[in-house]
């Protein structure tokens, strides 16, 4: 993958991050409210407490757009992580061969 792809993936990335970020502190400001402090305290140190308790009472509060953008959002943000690890794997062993070949090359003259 060429590090202008990579790059791109990562800027994607970020804003699939800030996405999430915005879902996160919405549902959390519901929990806030719902549960009370403590519940709420425990939701900002543990995201997938306020994940869970997200989706069990998004009916009731309603709040089951927020968690489908989240649940989405999360998903996008797995895949195109591992595109970029992946990517940058490549990358980087494309870059080693590319160097080898030269290497060979410059011994062979």
């Amino acid at each position: 993958m060429s590090s202008i792809l990579l790059m791109l993936l990562g800027i994607i990335n970020i804003v699939v991050g800030l996405g999430t970020l915005v879902c996160f502190v919405m549902v959390l400001i519901k929990l806030f409210q719902d549960k009370g402090a403590l519940h709420g305290i425990l939701g900002i140190i543990c995201g997938l407490y306020t994940f869970v308790w997200g989706w069990i009472e998004s009916a009731r509060l309603g709040i089951k757009q927020i968690m489908l953008i989240w649940t989405v959002l999360l998903i996008a943000s797995i895949i195109l992580q591992s595109i970029s690890i992946f990517g940058m794997a490549a990358t980087k062993s494309w870059q080693d061969d590319a160097a080898r070949q030269q290497q060979l090359q410059q011994q062979g003259r």
